[in-house]
């Protein structure tokens, strides 16, 4: 290949790969924050209400406080029409670590019918926590959180959007009710009352949607729906904005400790639930306060849930309360710049078969043509395995550290709070691990054929996310984190054999990189430093794809 042809593919290989970079990481693909006086959804509108909200923790150890802030809630309600109600549940035990404490749980409830009713009215719920998280003792001693996050974002972004959507109230076929709960930092003690003594309330609610927050910053993930969620994810890939989500989160979810008002009504009301997710160290401490929220953040909120929730109003379909309730689910994600994938559970065996089908085929293609050597992918695949298992392990000893350095306990992938480093711990390991690929790849490779080491290197690695892609899809139902890059990988050397057009490769590599970029940023900051190992896993895994697909452009002449 002639120097200026290489220099200008290694030209187009870098900046695609900084550009999907940035890209995944929500540079130029999640919302501007909107003024004060912009039309439609405001994060500074927002972020106003959140000023007074978390201006002093409101937990239930805070009886004064948290009182303050329901009555400035109560008088925003009344500011926008509604006539407030509030269910009262006198002297309810407080959390263990505040001792023998008592106190009432107070929830809100405002209606807001549509302005010509049908003689029964279905009602969109929107529901948040209004109380901060109380004491919480981590290693460096005892934290209360402002609440500025964890749920200023909820009753805020709530607030703003019932305020938006009232711009509309002509066009309304169903209402909206306004439920925010007391109590919820404390086993969801207010959405438990409501449901088990108050059940009325939810009677002819069609959708639910509940506002969180885990941290105050990073993309807002439509993280858990109902079960049989096929119409309502419809509903959500049809009308929202800069869409974020997972089903695959559904599965993560089940295992961290921390639930949410949704968890006590999901299997009974189908619903949506969002929330940030961002550094653990913000999520329950004294850094949960208004000097570090993100209006880019609550503006994503409001891209998604605004949106989507005027659909509903809108469309009389949705006037039977029981729309949404369906027997199937979606397998969906979402990767920046490319949009939301929705499918149903047979269409993505489907998907995976022709995939599958698609991998097998070129494997026997390159094979006749020479460039696969079945026993040296084999040889690569047993060798990258291994690589997999020790960085696994590597990641799990870096979080172990970490737990120790800090003082916290640590468990097996699980979450460890109090390393008010870990985040640069991941970042550093990851660029370290990276570095040290590459380095591995350009030493093997230097004394081979280098055409023919690419091809048999990205085999040996797709051999292995076939393998776990099988292995997920049979156990999970779920395995986009292996079988994007697998098809990815498979669709740009089909394309290059089809059109003799080699730009294929580093488009295909963009795309793993914005899929895998965005993907485990979420992955990282759920699970912590304590799951580091199977982020690191999945990282090296995609690394070693992107490598020979890059190798191979660079040097492939046929």
């Amino acid at each position: 290949m002639k120097s200026g042809n290489r220099k200008s593919r290694m030209l187009l290989l870098g900046v695609l790969i900084v550009l999907s970079a940035m890209l995944a990481f929500g540079v130029m693909t999640l919302p501007k924050p909107r003024p004060l006086d912009a039309d439609g959804f405001s994060s500074a509108r927002v972020a106003r209400d959140i000023e007074v909200i978390s201006r002093e923790p409101h937990s239930v150890a805070h009886p004064v406080e948290r009182e303050k802030v329901r009555e400035y809630i109560v008088g925003r309600l009344e500011d926008l029409g509604a006539e407030v109600h509030r269910y009262q549940f006198d002297s309810v035990p407080g959390p263990p670590v505040l001792g023998e404490y008592y106190f009432d749980a107070v929830n809100l409830v405002a209606d807001f019918a549509p302005l010509s009713p049908e003689k029964e009215v279905t009602y969109l719920m929107l529901t948040a926590h209004y109380d901060s998280r109380h004491i919480n003792h981590l290693p460096d001693g005892p934290s209360v959180s402002f609440g500025a996050a964890d749920d200023g974002y909820g009753v805020g972004v709530i607030l703003e959007t019932v305020s938006c959507l009232l711009e509309h109230r002509g066009q309304w076929k169903q209402g909206v009710r306004i439920l925010f709960t007391d109590a919820e930092e404390t086993k969801m003690i207010g959405m438990k009352m409501m449901w088990e003594h108050k059940r009325d309330v939810f009677k002819d609610v069609g959708l639910i949607i509940n506002v969180e927050a885990r941290g105050p910053w990073g993309p807002a993930l439509m993280f858990e729906t109902s079960p049989g969620n096929e119409r309502i994810m419809d509903l959500y890939a049809s009308s929202a904005r800069y869409p974020y989500t997972y089903s695959l989160t559904n599965v993560v979810y089940e295992f961290l400790p921390n639930l949410t008002d949704f968890t006590i009504v999901k299997d009974e009301v189908p619903g949506l639930n969002f929330s940030t997710v961002a550094d653990y160290n913000h999520y329950h401490t004294s850094l949960d306060n208004f000097s570090n929220i993100s209006e880019r953040s609550i503006q994503h909120y409001g891209e998604q849930i605004l949106p989507a929730t005027l659909n509903y109003l809108r469309n009389p379909e949705y006037a039977d309360k029981d729309y949404f309730k369906a027997e199937s689910s979606t397998v969906n994600f979402s990767i920046p710049v490319l949009g939301l994938f929705n499918v149903g559970k047979t269409a993505y065996a489907v998907i995976n078969i022709l995939i599958f089908l698609l991998f097998a085929i070129l494997c026997v293609y390159e094979t006749k043509r020479g460039k696969l050597r079945i026993l040296n992918v084999l040889k690569h695949s047993g060798l990258m395995l291994l690589a997999a298992v020790s960085v696994l392990a590597l990641g799990e000893i870096i979080g172990y550290l970490c737990a120790t350095i800090a003082g916290d306990s640590f468990s097996l992938f699980g979450v460890v709070q109090g390393a008010l480093f870990d985040n640069k711990v991941m970042l550093v390991s990851t660029i370290i691990l990276t570095a040290l690929t590459v380095l591995i790849y350009c030493f093997k490779r230097r004394n081979s054929q280098a055409r023919l080491y690419a091809y048999e290197w990205l085999f040996g690695v797709l051999v292995l996310e076939f393998v776990f892609s099988i292995l997920l899809l049979v156990t999970v139902g779920e395995n986009m984190m292996f079988l994007i890059p697998l098809f990815f990988a498979c669709l740009a050397l089909l394309l290059c054999r089809i059109t003799s057009w080699n730009a294929w490769i580093p488009i295909s590599i963009a795309g793993i990189i914005l899929h895998s970029c965005s993907f485990l940023y979420v992955l990282a900051m759920a699970l912590t430093v304590g799951a580091f190992g199977i982020v690191a896993l999945l990282s090296l895994l995609d690394l070693l794809v992107i490598l020979p697909l890059s190798d191979i452009y660079m040097e492939d002449n046929d």
